[in-house]
C-alpha cells in the first residue's frame, strides 16, 4: 500500500476516516520542520483544532501552520474560500502576533469564492430535504463547487478586476435569483449588497493573492521542505467516501495534484491521520457506531463536538476497512493514532476487522451506502490499558497500548509513526519521521 517515492521533501497529510481525525495537531506538529505549509481542497467547513500553550485555536481556511514563526503558509486553488471568513480568521490571528508579514499567507488566484447566493442556497436546500439531509454545514461550499464545475464561478483573480467581477455577479445573481425565490422558496439578494462590500473586500485580500502553483513548485524544486494539508477524511470524499454523505470535492492523497497545481513526481511520502476509535458527523453509514454509554463515554471524554458547527460526533469502535480503504487510496506511508489516551480505562476494546452482509463477508467498503448501512461489524477484542500520562516514547506505553497499535498497523498495513496520547502540542510520541 506504500507510495510511490517522490520528491523527498513533501508529505501529504490526509484523513483516514470520516474527517475530525485530528489533522491540525499533527500537522501543526510537522510544521515546525517544513518551510511551507499548503491547504489544497475543502473550504471553512472544515476545523482545525490545536492547543499549544493552554490556548486553544481553531482554524477553518488558514493551515494549521501559521502558529509557527518563519513558515509559508498557502491556501490552494483547490481551496473554495469565503473571503469573508478568511479575513476574519487573518484578523484574529494578527492580533495574536501571527501573520506580521503579508507574505506569510499566500492565497491562490484561481482560487474559487463562496458568494452570499451560495450559502442561501445549501441552507434551503437542506432545509428541503426533511428526513433526506445530508448533513451539510450550510457554509455554502457545495454550491461553490457546483459553480466552479459549471464553469460560472467567481474566482479570486476575478474578483480583484473590478468589471469582471461585476459581469460575473450580475449574470450569475439574475439565475440565483430566480432559483431562489421559484425553487427554493427564498428572498432574492441585491446585487449592491453583494458587490459593494466585496469590492472593499478584494483590496483587503489584493496583497496576499499569489500564482501559488508556480510558488509551489519553485520552493519544492530549491529544496524547500513543504507539507500539504487536506481536509475532511477519506470516507468524505466525493468519489471515494459514503456518496451522497460526502463533502463536494476529493480528500484524498491525488487531490493534492490538482488542487495546489503541482506535477506528479513532486509528490513524496503521505500520512493518514486516524482516531484510536472512529468518529463522524452528520447523516450516513456509520457500522461500528456505538448508540450506548460507551460511545457518549467517547463523545464526553474525546471532546467529541464539531469545531465548525459544535455538532456531537458519532462515535464508534475502530474501523480497520475504513483505513484500509484509505491506504489503498492514498498509497499511505505511515499512520498517525490520534486520542489514544481517550479509550484508557475501557476493557475489552474493539477493532472491526471485516463487514457481514447479506450472508457473505466483506473485507472492503462496499459503494452502495445502503449495503453499507445494513452491513454488521465483526469484531476483534483486544485487552484494555491506562496509564497514559506522561508517555513521551512508544517504550512508556503499557504493553496492552502497544498491542493495541501493533494490531492496528497489521490491520491496515501500515506502521504507525505517530502517537498522539493528548490534546497539547507535547502529548505526542513520534516513532519515525514521516518526512524521511
Amino acid at each position: 500500500m506504500t507510495a510511490m517515492r517522490g520528491h523527498p521533501k513533501t508529505l501529504v497529510v490526509v484523513g483516514a476516516q470520516w474527517g475530525d481525525e485530528g489533522k491540525g495537531k499533527i500537522v501543526d506538529l510537522l510544521a515546525e520542520r517544513a518551510d511551507v505549509i499548503a491547504r489544497f481542497q475543502g473550504g471553512n467547513n472544515a476545523g482545525h483544532t490545536l492547543v499549544v500553550g493552554g490556548e486553544k485555536t481553531v482554524l477553518h481556511l488558514v493551515p494549521s501552520g501559521v502558529l509557527h514563526a518563519g513558515k509559508t503558509c498557502v491556501i490552494g486553488n483547490g481551496v473554495v474560500i469565503d473571503p469573508i471568513v478568511l479575513l476574519e480568521e487573518i484578523d484574529a490571528l494578527r492580533r495574536r502576533g501571527f501573520l506580521a508579514r503579508d507574505e506569510d499567507l499566500l492565497v491562490s488566484e484561481q482560487a474559487h469564492l463562496i458568494l452570499p447566493y451560495h450559502k442561501s442556497i445549501d441552507l434551503a436546500r437542506e432545509r428541503l430535504r426533511g428526513q433526506g439531509k445530508i448533513g451539510t454545514t450550510g457554509r455554502g461550499i457545495g454550491p461553490a463547487y457546483e459553480d466552479k464545475m459549471a464553469r460560472i464561478g467567481i474566482r479570486v483573480v476575478d474578483l480583484l478586476e473590478e468589471e469582471t467581477f461585476r459581469e460575473k455577479l450580475s449574470a450569475n445573481l439574475e439565475e440565483k435569483n430566480a432559483y431562489l425565490s421559484s425553487m427554493l422558496g427564498e428572498d432574492s439578494l441585491a446585487f449592491d449588497g453583494i458587490f459593494e462590500p466585496f469590492r472593499r473586500i478584494a483590496e483587503r485580500l489584493r496583497p496576499h493573492v499569489a500564482d501559488t502553483a508556480c510558488f509551489l513548485d519553485r520552493e519544492i524544486r530549491c529544496g524547500k521542505r513543504v507539507l500539504f494539508e487536506g481536509a475532511q477524511g477519506t470516507m468524505l470524499d466525493v468519489d471515494h467516501g459514503t456518496y451522497p454523505f460526502v463533502t463536494s470535492s476529493n480528500c484524498v492523497a491525488g487531490a493534492v495534484l490538482a488542487g495546489s497545481g503541482i506535477a506528479p513526481g513532486l509528490l513524496g511520502r503521505s500520512l493518514g491521520i486516524t482516531k484510536a476509535y472512529t468518529t463522524r458527523v452528520g447523516s450516513g453509514p456509520f457500522p461500528t457506531e456505538l448508540e450506548g454509554g460507551i460511545g457518549e463515554r467517547l463523545r464526553r471524554d474525546g471532546d467529541e463536538y464539531g469545531a465548525t458547527t459544535g455538532r456531537p460526533r458519532r462515535c464508534g469502535w475502530f474501523d480497520a476497512v475504513v483505513v484500509r480503504h484509505a491506504a489503498r487510496l492514498s498509497g499511505l506511508d505511515g499512520l498517525a493514532i490520534t486520542k489514544l489516551d481517550v479509550l484508557a480505562g475501557l476493557d475489552p476494546l474493539r477493532i472491526c476487522i471485516a463487514y457481514r452482509s447479506n450472508g457473505s463477508t466483506l473485507d472492503h467498503v462496499p459503494a452502495s451506502a445502503a449495503k453499507l448501512a445494513h452491513a454488521e461489524p465483526v469484531y476483534e477484542e483486544l485487552p484494555g490499558f491506562t496509564g497514559l500520562a506522561g508517555a513521551s516514547r512508544v517504550e512508556d506505553l503499557p504493553s496492552n497500548a502497544r498491542r493495541y497499535l501493533d494490531r492496528i498497523a497489521q490491520l491496515t498495513g501500515v506502521p504507525v509513526q505517530i502517537v498522539s496520547v493528548g490534546a497539547r502540542r507535547d502529548a505526542t510520541i513520534v516513532v519515525s519521521d514521516p518526512f524521511a
